[in-house]
């Protein structure tokens, strides 16, 4: 099945299950006091990246989990920032979006190939995500509910362990050396 008919398909099936949906709503009113639990913009904002990466699976295309990760974690940013009202947190927030790349392409190697890769490529966005994030929220002092030095720690152990790995990772390599001509006569 080609593309452009998996997207009909998929297209069809949504629109049948919405209409589905808002029909049993206004239906049955226990559904629709349930429902309005659960239709907070904030909510709707992290559906919309869920229904994403639900039409990059149906769709074959894994490239969608990039942008789905990204709009569910910024929906639950809001989500987050909405419930506590600590709008003033978007100034150190912002560093995670680089983060839910970096879940992103791990979902993406998941779903279409090439995972190691992607895996450690997800994973290096998501450690500069939490580096950027510390250090960020170190300068705007979000910590303070924590102690002082809680995220000027958390920096000085960040930077021993990526300091550790460069080290770790500049050190050669133990290479097996072939055993010549003669050393194999003997």
């Amino acid at each position: 099945m080609n593309l452009q008919k998996r997207s009909q398909l998929a297209l069809g099936l949504i629109l049948v299950l919405l209409g589905g949906w808002f029909i049993a709503q206004r239906s049955i009113p226990e559904l629709a006091v349930i429902s309005e639990l659960f239709t907070d913009w904030t909510i709707t904002v992290i559906g919309v990246g869920v229904l994403l990466l639900f039409l990059g699976v149906i769709l074959g295309a894994p490239g969608l989990a990039i942008p789905a990760a990204m709009v569910s974690g910024i929906g639950a940013i809001l989500y987050y920032q909405n419930q506590t009202e600590n709008w003033e947190s978007w100034t150190f927030m912002w560093t995670l979006v680089i983060g839910f790349v970096g879940l992103g392409v791990i979902l993406q190697g998941l779903l279409g190939g090439g995972f190691k890769h992607k895996l450690i490529r997800g994973l290096n966005l998501m450690v500069t995500s939490a580096v950027m994030f510390l250090v960020f929220s170190a300068i705007f002092s979000a910590w303070n509910v924590f102690g002082n030095f809680v995220p000027n720690i958390l920096l000085i152990l960040l930077g021993l362990w990526v300091l550790g790995r460069a080290v770790f990772n500049s050190m050669p390599k133990k290479s097996v050396v072939p055993k010549t001509e003669i050393e194999e006569k003997s």
